[in-house]
């Protein structure tokens, strides 16, 4: 008997025995194969408690929030009417990179999710949604729904793990292009939208010659049109709309949209490259029960504490354990969940990899530093 995950990856429900002690995580050693099916359970015991809750409360925050964000672009946009006034540009700037922030993380990101699809609204659904950057919608909710999250953190199944230009685990082979990986990394961040954008392209398969060349210029045609939309929209019409104001609202726009991508590379890679964050080997997915997918959920994400507004601005990705475990569950849930979540984990004995943005952030920059070298070990080796 098989089950299917929110992504459409097949589970087996029942295994007889736990995977070969060679690719197993060592944090899983103690666990039994009824031990996974009793996770298994509890967790989607959890899952179908907040499933039945779901109503008018969810409903009405989701609606708030993007009124508050389009509220918040209008306001912005137009405080750079005034923008050759240096406190006027800064204001509209600030204003409106928070508006992108919310429009790409809380809303596009979990809408495209399937998290609000129970609503039954068509402007609110993950089939109609097109979020306000680079990255057509389609082809990130193969890469990202379906590819990333049901092989969280697998090498040579995740694309997501060093989005092909970085080193960010001892597994990955080093090779010279590693070096100057800090400068690509401050890049990838500055112009994220760009590198979200071509992660469907699969660059390994292009680079190894096994893709499809006209489904990769499908892809590419995709993408163009895409970026004609939104620089047309935001450095053309908008700076246009200003008058006299063109070159400062274009300087404005280009700044938010540099802050949001800066903003949202680091709470991602903040939810899954601190040094305590495990990858797997692809012998893993072998009779991968639902239980063993949970769990693999649980040891290839990272939380990020902090209070209600950080967890808003980071689109609850803040919880990304519990965004892993259920992605397709109301992201203004997660809060309520994740207690729930780290006593699951303290009773069977499992890490609950959490901590401040300033510690998240600088361990995850220091792996990307110390992986541009050869070498390199965990960071629990280290310490053994």
């Amino acid at each position: 008997m098989t089950v299917t995950t929110t992504n459409g990856h097949s589970l087996k429900t029942r295994q007889a025995t736990t995977l070969p002690t060679a690719v197993r995580p060592e944090s899983t050693a103690h666990l039994t194969p009824d031990d996974y099916e009793t996770i298994e359970r509890e967790l989607d015991a959890i899952r179908d408690e907040i499933t039945a809750e779901l109503g008018e409360t969810d409903a009405a925050y989701i609606h708030r929030i993007i009124r508050l964000q389009r509220g918040l672009e209008i306001g912005g946009r137009a405080l750079l009417f005034a923008s050759i006034l240096p406190p006027a540009w800064l204001a509209g700037t600030a204003t409106l990179t928070v508006a992108k922030i919310l429009e790409n993380m809380e809303i596009g990101h979990n809408v495209m999710h399937g998290q609000w699809d129970w609503m039954r609204d068509p402007k609110i659904h993950s089939t109609t949604w097109e979020w306000d950057n680079v990255s057509p919608a389609e082809q990130w909710k193969h890469s990202h729904n379906f590819i990333h999250h049901t092989f969280t953190n697998v090498l040579g199944k995740d694309n997501d793990v060093g989005y092909g230009i970085l080193r960010v685990t001892p597994e990955q082979e080093w090779h010279w292009a590693n070096l100057p990986q800090p400068i690509y990394n401050a890049l990838l961040a500055m112009f994220f939208e760009y590198g979200v954008a071509l992660h469907d392209l699969e660059l390994d398969k292009i680079r190894q010659g096994t893709n499809d060349p006209e489904e990769t210029k499908e892809k590419l045609r995709a993408i163009g049109r895409k970026i004609r939309r939104q620089w047309a929209k935001d450095y053309v019409a908008f700076p246009l709309l200003t008058g006299p104001q063109f070159l400062s609202t274009l300087a404005a726009n280009f700044t938010a949209n540099v802050a949001r991508n800066v903003w949202a590379h680091s709470i991602i890679f903040c939810g899954h490259f601190p040094g305590d964050v495990e990858v797997f080997e692809e012998e893993m997915l072998e009779g991968e029960t639902k239980g063993e997918w949970y769990v693999r959920q649980l040891l290839g994400s990272a939380n990020i504490s902090g209070g209600r507004l950080f967890h808003l601005m980071t689109g609850n990705l803040s919880h990304q354990i519990e965004h892993h475990l259920f992605p397709d569950l109301p992201s203004n849930r997660y809060a309520e969940i994740a207690p729930r979540i780290r006593a699951l984990c303290e009773k069977y004995d499992l890490p609950y990899h959490t901590g401040p943005f300033r510690k998240q952030i600088t361990s995850t920059w220091g792996k990307i530093v110390r992986y541009a070298f050869p070498g390199g070990s965990r960071p629990n080796e280290d310490q053994a």
